[in-house]
């Protein structure tokens, strides 16, 4: 294989085709020994993406050198989660070089594709809160404003889902088990973070009341970074993740004594804090380690704030201007009390300074409406694992509860409401309390979330400081979820509305005048149909199924959980089986409806709901009587990777949370984006979608918000509605009888009798408007002219739902953040 000689810095920062494949082979044989006669695909793959970080790293030395040159305010996303997904592909569309890189493989007899498959997905998240902050953190490097993401290295992330006679079973995610090229670890950046231990009070030098802090153990953070390219700029931020060290590994004492374990015994307790993704939290020991888990990285990515500030000769009274801070929901809140802790037995400001600068620093994102979602921790344990942070958390209570009484004098009830001490029962620190009052500005995600949040579970805190509460509705990315997902739509709509949509959103609206256009139309369900022909693949690959491309694609990919009702779509698809089983001519057309999201391992309930959708796909997929007309996939351990072949393959979205709990929702934005119609209540973001695309051009149903609490307040009683609707009683019984779970009448019996006897998610009161909205599905899909040009509206109406609109409106309303153009600086 004879190339000719490349200069050396264009092997690590070249893009031409030539010089990405001369880094490919230094890379093989520098980095990894292996010569191209005898390297696997793995290799390759190795290969490829160290060549790509190389050119992401020059990008980010400019980076960071231009930040430090305008002394930029960074904003900093502090989240528990970051569900990155795979690096290479999303890496090669925003350099520019995804046609570069494939031409440089062809020429080493190497595909592209082979190695993106190979790529092994980052286990750092559960769901939207952790898509989420990845989808910003490319929105920000897009629009050159310069960032950090913080979170955690989880070693085994979200657990591999499996199936074992349809109920999950949860398999370790070893994702790091072949090595992350995206990764450089950080061996000069290691905080040091106490836990346990007790407080001391003594009086320093100059007569000032002080606290020590003696810990029982302390842990040392290191640093791993991930650049973060934004598209076709010069940008290139930074994932900062964090992995639990002891701070001295091995005990020689120990050792020399013949005691081996306790020779090891501090590492191995100190790596347990990074050890997994989300612990099991029913046990103690597992809420011990996820309040560990939290207080770990926050207190790392805060003393790294101030580490950088102290290199670059800044004074700590300007971290409000240098740094906004922003806490992805309650798991990071902590950062209230640890900020203080800093400033205050630290860095010896006064408290009144330190809680201005402490205020002025942090923002807070709101995700959930569930009572249960907004974390609390037990006294005993807060205070045994973070007694100093505790004992800040109770001067901040007594002295905000000063300004409560003084405000709201003899209002005792809105006293206890406000504190972040719930006194009932076990006490207990109200940790989204702790992050309101501790943060200059508090959001919600959709436009009826925010407004849920100030009526109900902030209520108090809107009223005392309404000018705190703003709305900023989510997005996502279309450069993972449209031009890497769908390249056919990409190219499409590159040809029809030019190339600026993909940062750009409301582009898309000009192919309105598209959608009228029949040839148009013919080719929008050709890239349609390309894309149900791909997952249709990817199904029979993971699941053995075939499924066929021409029948309605029906899909509910989401994390299992009661509220977002995945077993209502069940009782329909039982619903439309029976009704195939009765009527063999009944008029209705084929439909596949794909399943796909993992449960939590100690959520018993949504584990039975995994059970029933594969108990019903089980009976469905095999009866003959039926074959062709309806299908039910559970697509298995769904995604990122997964996600980018399902959204594009959509004809209908399900969307069908009880309103009034889905704060946003952001899979139902990939799906719009992608051209799929959605079915939904009036709930999370689904209420703007259906103001955005046309009420025509959604299928709405059920309760509202408002409906479903005079239900729940008038006293709701599901087993009215099972009495209401005969085809619900039928589907009732048979589950009961064991039809779906080979006899066995007891298995989803815990199911069934919550859904009769309370029902807290309203699923039986919306059954009977979701079947007949599903009937008007089936109508709207046989009239194949007008199902596509509500499908081209969609996507022209998607421009709202961007994650770079939603950004903007953070740097603007709340962080103060602006781009800084980045010039590449000379090798």
């Amino acid at each position: 294989m004879n190339l000719t000689a490349t200069p050396a810095e264009a092997v690590r920062t070249g893009l031409s085709a030539h010089e990405l494949q001369r880094a490919i082979l230094d890379n093989l044989l520098c980095l990894q020994g292996r010569f191209p006669r005898i390297a696997t695909l793995h290799d390759w793959y190795m290969a490829l993406a160290y060549s790509v970080r190389d050119r992401l790293l020059t990008r980010w030395e400019s980076s960071w050198r231009a930040f430090e040159r305008c002394e930029a305010k960074v904003p900093c996303y502090l989240s528990a989660e970051f569900l990155i997904g795979p690096q290479l592909g999303n890496s090669l569309v925003n350099l520019g070089i995804l046609a570069t890189a494939r031409e440089a493989l062809a020429a080493l007899d190497q595909d592209l594709e082979a190695l993106l498959v190979l790529e092994d997905e980052p286990g750092l998240g559960n769901g939207g809160l952790g898509r989420l902050a990845a989808c910003y953190l490319d929105s920000l490097a897009t629009l050159e404003v310069p960032a950090v993401g913080y979170g955690i290295r989880y070693e085994f992330g979200i657990f591999e889902q499996r199936f074992l006679e349809g109920a999950q079973v949860e398999v370790t995610d070893k994702w790091l088990q072949r090595g992350n090229p995206w990764e450089i670890m950080r061996t000069d950046v290691t905080p040091s973070v106490s836990f346990g231990g007790h407080t001391e009070p003594f009086t320093d030098t100059l007569g000032r009341y002080r606290v020590r802090w003696i810990p029982r153990s302390q842990v040392k953070g290191v640093a791993f970074d991930t650049p973060v390219p934004g598209y076709r700029v010069n940008t290139c931020n930074t994932l900062r993740l964090w992995k639990s060290e002891a701070v001295e590994s091995f005990d020689f004492q120990e050792f020399n004594v013949g005691d081996y374990y306790r020779a090891v015994e501090g590492k191995v307790v100190s790596e347990t804090i990074t050890k997994v993704l989300y612990p099991n939290d029913e046990p103690e020991i597992g809420k011990r380690l996820r309040l560990a888990q939290q207080y770990f990285f926050v207190s790392c990515s805060l003393q790294d704030m101030l580490r950088i500030l102290d290199f670059n000769r800044q004074p700590v009274t300007r971290l409000p201007e240098m740094y906004a801070v922003q806490l992805n929901d309650t798991h990071p809140s902590i950062a209230v009390a640890e900020l203080m802790r800093l400033l205050v037995d630290e860095r010896h400001l006064p408290w009144e300074r330190a809680w201005d600068l402490t205020q002025r620093t942090l923002a807070y994102t709101n995700h959930t409406l569930l009572p249960e979602a907004l974390e609390t921790w037990g006294l005993p344990l807060f205070r045994d694992l973070l007694p100093r942070p505790l004992e800040i958390i109770y001067e901040i209570n007594r002295r905000f509860l000063e300004e409560v009484r003084q405000r709201y004098p003899g209002d005792d009830a809105r006293v206890a409401r406000l504190s972040l001490i719930d006194e009932a029962g076990e006490k207990r620190v109200r940790m989204a309390n702790l992050a309101t009052v501790g943060s200059h500005a508090v959001n919600g995600v959709a436009a009826l979330h925010s407004k849920l949040l100030r009526e109900t579970v902030l209520h108090d805190f809107a009223q005392l400081w309404p000018e705190r509460f703003f709305n900023i509705t989510n997005g996502v990315t279309p450069r993972r979820f449209m031009v890497l997902s769908n390249p056919p739509l990409a190219q499409l709509l590159d040809e029809t509305v030019g190339e600026g949509w993909v940062t750009d959103l409301t582009r898309l609206r000009a192919l309105e005048t598209r959608a009228d256009d029949r040839a148009f139309r013919e080719r929008w369900r050709h890239v349609k149909r390309t894309n149900k022909e791909v997952l249709a693949r990817l199904i029979r690959l993971r699941t053995g199924m075939a499924v066929d491309p021409a029948a309605l694609f029906d899909i509910q990919v989401k994390r299992i959980h009661e509220y977002k009702r995945q077993h209502l779509n069940a009782l329909h698809i039982i619903t439309l089986y029976n009704r195939l089983r009765k009527e063999p001519r009944l008029d209705v057309p084929p439909r596949c409806c794909i399943f796909g999201g993992k449960a939590a391992p100690g959520y018993f309930l949504a584990k039975l709901i995994i059970r029933l959708i594969n108990g019903v796909a089980d009976v469905v997929n095999n009866d003959p009587a039926i074959a062709g007309r309806l299908k039910v996939v559970f697509f298995p351990n769904f995604n990122v990777k997964y996600a980018q072949a399902i959204y594009p393959a959509a004809d209908l979205s399900e969307q069908i949370s009880t309103a009034g709990k889905e704060a946003s929702g952001t899979g139902n934005m990939k799906f719009m984006l992608n051209g799929a119609l959605t079915i939904g209540t009036l709930d999370g973001a689904n209420v703007e979608i259906r103001e955005e695309v046309g009420a025509e051009n959604f299928f709405l149903f059920g309760l509202t918000a408002e409906q479903a609490e005079r239900a729940r307040r008038e006293g709701y009683q599901p087993a009215h509605e099972l009495e209401r609707h005969p085809e619900l009683q039928e589907a009732f019984g048979q589950i009961a009888a064991g039809a779906f779970s080979r006899g066995d009448r007891e298995v989803f019996k815990p199911l069934i009798d919550n859904l009769r006897d309370s029902d807290p998610f309203l699923v039986l009161a919306d059954y009977g408007d979701y079947v007949a909205c599903q009937e008007r599905i089936n109508e709207a899909w046989q009239d194949v002219e007008h199902w596509t040009r509500m499908s081209i509206l969609n996507t022209a109406r998607c421009g709202k739902f961007s994650s770079d609109r939603a950004v903007r409106e953070y740097c603007d309303h709340i962080w103060g953040a602006r781009p800084v153009r980045i010039a590449l600086d000379p090798v």
